[in-house]
């Protein structure tokens, strides 16, 4: 039986009418809708509280049976899931520090729910293959095999975006992680490519070259999969598995703890090396 594959998820909170009045009321716990196709087949639309991590509603949908649509009578980013094969109305709002990114969310929700084949449409660009969001568990015992050096100049590439950081907080991973700078990563630290091995596609030639994994990282493959981790991090989704990569659970909750995580881990890696050099 397949595994349960996230297609979408963005924050949001639930809303509720005011009795019997047309006035929606949004309650302030924190929240995510998932949307994800489910072990049997259908797809599911999910609430999720990001609080106490428990999915509190869970829906199944037909193609074409429901839409997602902003309710215009409301000043706020206030949204209504409702069907047109009954009265069903469920009502949310969006929580994402920033409306930036509101409309994408929607239009790309909007598009699976009349189509579960749908590909998602990301900062405007042209439509990207969905990738599977299992590539990424690795197992408990994994580790990010990164020595100081190399940690060290991740950190360089992440230091390039501390300043924008402060200006911009909704900084996304497609932002750090592109071609221009993760490529250095291969052709300067070769031996990194033997440890991506097992998490690279099976027809890749054995070892894999630094341009096999240039030509990766260029497609929209990649890119899909890099959106649906900064998604994933967006929504607090990946508490346990960035302990598997020897991060502090809390780097799962967003974007910026990740990136504070790895940047703490970088000036550890270099502390630790620096104290055993001066040991031997």
């Amino acid at each position: 039986m397949a595994d349960t594959e996230t297609l979408l998820a963005f924050k949001a909170g639930r809303a509720f009418r005011r009795g019997t009045t047309n006035f929606v009321d949004p309650n302030p716990t924190k929240g995510a809708i998932l949307l994800t196709m489910g072990e049997d087949g259908l797809l599911h639309f999910m609430w999720k509280n990001r609080t106490n991590d428990h999915v509190e509603e869970d829906l199944i949908l037909f193609p074409s049976d429901a839409n997602f649509v902003k309710v215009t009578q409301s000043s706020g980013r206030i949204y209504v899931l409702k069907f047109s094969s009954s009265d069903q109305r469920h009502f949310f709002w969006l929580q994402d520090a920033s409306s930036a990114r509101d409309d994408e969310f929607v239009n790309n929700l909007n598009g699976y729910l009349q189509d579960p084949e749908y590909s998602p449409v990301w900062n405007s660009s042209s439509q990207q293959p969905q990738a599977s969001t299992s590539t990424g568990s690795t197992g408990s015992n994994s580790q990010l095999q990164l020595n100081p050096e190399q940690l060290a100049q991740l950190q360089a590439i992440l230091q390039g975006t501390r300043g924008a950081s402060s200006q911009a907080p909704e900084l996304s991973l497609s932002d750090i992680l592109t071609p221009a700078n993760v490529a250095p990563l291969f052709t300067s630290h070769p031996e990194l490519i033997p440890t991506l091995f097992p998490h690279l596609p099976p027809d890749l030639p054995t070892p894999p070259s630094a341009e096999a994994l240039q030509r990766i990282i260029n497609s929209p493959q990649f890119r899909a999969a890099v959106s649906n981790i900064d998604q994933a991090l967006r929504t607090g989704l990946l508490g346990g598995l960035v302990t598997s990569l020897g991060l502090p659970e809390e780097a799962g909750t967003g974007i910026e703890p990740f990136l504070r995580a790895i940047q703490e881990q970088a000036d550890k890696e270099r502390r630790d090396s620096g104290d055993q050099m001066d040991t031997d």
